[in-house]
């Protein structure tokens, strides 16, 4: 049996209509993206922020941080991901959809949201995961063991709506990157519900991608 990550947890009084589980990014923790659920006005929802384990992180010159996995290269190439623990983090967040699960959350009420690291992890889950999921959002990531994603991607999924948001000025994650995610994602079916949109920021939130995520994510549970 997985173990539960430990996860922020901010939960409507009565019954959650749905879930968004958001996974943070390399160095964050679950706290990260739990002020914006005030400002995405979702009193229904609850939201689940998981907190990565602590681990050596190579190209931060092997200092113990929260990461999903080990990044061992700056390079986007195939020698810059630990895929062995890709496919474990992928097991604990699937947890917390089983988890979901068992709290009367099916797989179908369930948003996959991530920013960075959390992002790729979301798309790499969301597009594999055996179940329907309500949505997918992507922020400022990519695509991970990208040989594998057509292959092992769910026909569950291939149609599940997705949001990919991403800063033009972007030095940790180049947009060209955010966008090579999205177009495999949309690849896999040319009738998916999907959206990008590119904002002029670094590595970060902005304002206006707080307006998209708040009207798509009331889109989902409307």
């Amino acid at each position: 049996m997985i173990d539960v990550l430990p996860c922020v947890e901010v939960s409507p009084d009565a019954k959650p209509a749905g879930t968004v589980i958001w996974l943070h990014g390399l160095g964050a923790d679950g706290h990260d993206f739990e002020p914006l659920v005030p400002i995405l006005e979702l009193p229904q929802i609850r939201f689940v922020f998981p907190h990565a384990a602590q681990i050596p992180v190579t190209i931060n010159g092997g200092a113990v941080m929260p990461a999903w996995y080990d990044i061992r290269t700056f390079d986007f190439g195939t020698e810059r991901e630990n895929a062995e623990q890709i496919r474990a983090s992928a097991l604990k967040i699937e947890a917390l959809i089983a988890r979901e699960n068992d709290r009367d959350i099916p797989a179908a009420k369930v948003v996959l949201a991530g920013f960075s690291q959390g992002g790729a992890m979301a798309l790499h889950v969301g597009s594999r995961y055996s179940v329907a999921l309500r949505g997918l959002m992507i922020l400022s990531a990519y695509l991970v063991m990208a040989d594998d994603f057509v292959a092992e991607a769910a026909s569950a999924n291939r149609q599940t709506p997705a949001l990919f948001c991403h800063g033009r000025h972007d030095p940790v994650v180049p947009m060209r990157g955010g966008r090579h995610a999205h177009d495999a994602a949309g690849q896999l079916d040319p009738s998916r519900p999907i959206e990008w949109h590119e904002f002029p920021m670094g590595h970060e939130v902005c304002p206006d991608e707080i307006g998209v995520i708040k009207r798509w994510l009331h889109e989902r549970y409307r």
